[in-house]
């Protein structure tokens, strides 16, 4: 039982490093929500723009209550959406609902959530992530 309660602190531990990252690094200090609507947003979309077999690779190496976000929703069955570039912004503009009125720059938005992802998965998985999305695309995920 101890492991067990260690390991939930562990992932919560986890959890709010990314989120913290993501508001220091988008200027959100003391949104914990706009943070945590930003990740399950690009997550998402990221997601569902994946052939299954690479959204799994990816949901593998998350930890555990960000996996559980990311997998929140998800049809298999109905993936891989097909989005170029602007289509993926787009998307993610319309469901990150911070972004009406307040000048969120999408992209940056983008870049960051996926930045900060990348620094806690295998740096192999998001070559693979990156190798499977279109090239105007991939320019999001860092190298």
């Amino acid at each position: 039982m101890a492991d067990q309660v260690a390991a939930i602190s562990t992932t919560v531990e986890k959890t709010n490093r990314i989120l913290s990252e993501i508001e220091r690094e988008m200027g959100w200090q003391g949104r914990p929500d706009q943070a945590l609507s930003a990740l399950r947003v690009v997550m998402h979309t990221l997601r569902d723009r994946l052939p299954v077999n690479e959204a799994a690779g990816l949901g593998a190496q998350l930890p555990e209550l960000v996996r559980g976000i990311y997998y929140e929703g998800w049809s298999p069955g109905r993936v891989p959406v097909k989005m170029n570039r602007e289509e993926f912004l787009d998307e993610v503009r319309r469901r990150f609902v911070y972004a009406r009125g307040n000048g969120i720059d999408i992209e940056q938005m983008i870049r960051v959530v996926l930045e900060t992802i990348s620094l806690h998965v295998d740096h192999a998985e998001m070559q693979k992530v990156k190798a499977s999305l279109p090239k105007n695309l991939a320019t999001l995920i860092p190298d």
